[in-house]
């Protein structure tokens, strides 16, 4: 009787231990299967993203050869096609290191080519995150190429995109984007998806590489300023339509997480309302100042709101999208007319468009963010760090970038000669036309 009992026992509290447990093995299982299924879809939404603003390249391509003479055509679009190779490379050897590794307020120094990285940055697989930022990286290299075009050495470029790259612009996203170590990402500076991290550092460095290089052989005349118009409007308007579309990609894919939508959707609401009021207003400021709506400046206005909106799509309503959008058209306008005054030759607009509003935007967080800003009751303690953040990173890419540059320039050389530039960068660098004529042969 004791011994049966003794089993009886036993034998119920097995059954007591497995009826506990199992729901606590059921619950750990769907856990574990609720944390695979949204590392699944927000890595496949992060690396849609990154698509689309690969695609951007595309874009920025069809803008810049448009904007300028049919004979640098070649030139430019190669030069955007290597841009991405060359950022595509350092940021994997070590851009993603200096920008997202461990180290410092200013740098960081680890995940060398990814190496000894964890495998997740938050839900998405960080190789995924890697591409996603790679092709950031391509971008800001990218908007340089513009406000150079028509009149500098490909070899000298080649220099110049390795550099900001692997170093300069990976230096500028360690601040602020490295969250747990970046100086100006604990002093509570926000930027979204880039409107200084991408925008300004590749506007700012234009702005010193193209008053180094010198204006265009034929520009500024006996103190005139002579437009030299680009040569395929409808192409250039083409490249914004694929822009606009890609930074569908740039900023709601910046949330790098799905979620229930609801940020995903703000986000890509703010950026398409921003764009088009950008283009509106550019439209009628032209219109005004120079009695037409022309309407490279209405496409430079789509692009001026995108750009402003970058930084604080995520944390504005919409109607205050909507007027960071207009805002940014009529300065892209003025900025435009401001550097033709001081003879800074920028072909394409690459300087008002991206580093002008990529600091509005980024002063915008300042004023209109609901959580921080300074029209929602909230003080200038924002705007405050918004304005040092953009002065810091400005000096920075302008100090660097001119270093660069004057090294090139008074080494290798950054500017092709009088006569190459006359004839055209496509046959002298590339020994290559865009629009090659056809010669009929008539044989017997």
């Amino acid at each position: 009787m004791l011994a049966s009992s003794k089993k009886a026992v036993g034998l119920l509290g097995l059954t007591l231990a497995v009826v506990l447990l199992v729901p606590s093995v059921a619950s750990a299982q769907a856990a574990g299967e609720n944390l695979a299924t949204e590392v699944g879809v927000d890595t496949l939404w992060v690396t849609i993203a990154a698509m689309l603003v690969f695609f951007m390249q595309a874009g920025f391509g069809m803008v810049e050869a448009g904007f300028i003479r049919s004979k640098n055509a070649v030139n430019i679009l190669t030069k955007n096609f290597i841009d991405y190779c060359s950022a595509s490379l350092m940021f994997f050897l070590v851009g993603y290191a200096f920008m997202f590794g461990d180290g410092n307020g200013f740098i960081g120094w680890s995940g060398w080519m990814l190496l000894d990285v964890d495998p997740l940055v938050g839900t998405v697989q960080t190789r995924a995150f890697w591409f996603f930022q790679a092709a950031f990286c391509g971008a800001a290299a990218t908007i340089v190429a513009g406000g150079m075009a028509g009149r500098m050495k490909f070899g000298a470029y080649l220099m110049y995109t390795v550099a900001i790259s692997g170093l300069v612009y990976p230096i500028v996203g360690h601040w602020i984007w490295q969250t747990d170590q970046g100086w100006l990402a604990q002093m509570g500076f926000s930027d979204f998806a880039g409107s200084t991290v991408v925008h300004a550092t590749g506007g700012w460095a234009a702005f010193i590489g193209t008053i180094l290089l010198g204006p265009r052989i034929g520009k500024y005349v006996n103190g005139k300023i002579k437009a030299i118009p680009g040569h395929n409007i409808p192409l250039a308007s083409l490249g914004v339509f694929i822009l606009w579309f890609g930074w569908f990609g740039f900023n709601p894919g910046s949330t790098v997480a799905v979620g229930d939508g609801s940020l995903l959707s703000r986000v890509a609401m703010n950026t398409n309302l921003s764009a088009a009021a950008g283009a509106i207003t550019a439209m009628l400021a032209i219109w005004a100042v120079g009695g037409k709506p022309d309407l490279g400046m209405v496409m430079n206005g789509a692009l001026a709101g995108l750009v402003a909106i970058t930084a604080p799509c995520a944390q504005v309503e919409p109607l205050a999208a909507i007027v960071i959008g207009a805002v940014g058209g009529v300065i892209v306008v003025l900025g435009a007319l401001l550097l033709d005054r001081l003879r800074i030759d920028d072909p394409v607009g690459a300087v008002p468009v991206h580093g002008m509003n990529g600091i509005w935007g980024t002063l915008a967080i300042g004023l209109f963010a609901t959580d921080s800003g300074l029209f929602y009751g909230h003080g200038i303690k924002q705007l405050g760090v918004q304005a040092l953040g953009t002065f810091a990173v400005s000096a920075f890419v302008v100090v660097t970038m001119g270093i660069v540059f004057a090294t090139i320039k008074y080494t290798y050389g950054l500017r092709v000669s009088k006569d190459e530039e006359l004839r055209g960068l496509d046959i002298g660098e590339h020994g290559l036309e865009a629009y090659a004529g056809f010669q009929v042969f008539v044989t017997e």
